[in-house]
């Protein structure tokens, strides 16, 4: 069983909401760090926007996961259709992270991090869009 905030709307996409906002907060500090020629901030600030999205939308998703989408797909197979792609997006969200942390680990920041890191944004938004469709008192 998950957590009333999860089953809420107004407070689940509040949750989402906060995490995308400092995702994308973080994404342009390194972005200013990268164009001013701060390699080492982008770098720093890099690492800490990897840590943000495992301990927050990651974490996040494996709540979703283990209670409320189970819940939610029982409901009916059209529902457990679209579950399915719900976790389907987390995967490609946690593939993106994994990548991009061994990506910084072995050769450093550059130019194709900050473009995978607005990508996960992207994905994050439109997969919270869809997440919205599905919640109980939607």
């Amino acid at each position: 069983m998950s957590g009333p905030a999860l089953r809420k709307v107004d407070s689940h996409s509040a949750i989402h909401d906060a995490a995308l906002q400092e995702a994308r907060e973080l994404t342009n500090v390194i972005e200013r760090f990268w164009r001013n020629g701060n390699k080492e901030r982008a770098l720093k600030t890099a690492f800490i926007t990897i840590e943000h999205w495992q301990t927050r939308t990651l974490a996040h998703a494996d709540a979703e996961e283990e209670g409320l989408y189970q819940e939610i797909a029982a409901q009916s197979s059209e529902k457990h259709e679209k579950i399915m792609g719900l976790k389907r997006d987390h995967d490609l969200m946690r593939g993106i992270v994994s990548d991009l942390k061994e990506e910084l680990s072995t050769n450093g920041m550059n130019e194709g991090i900050i473009q995978q890191l607005h990508a996960l944004i992207i994905i994050d938004e439109l997969h919270n869009q869809d997440e919205m469709k599905v919640l109980p008192d939607h």
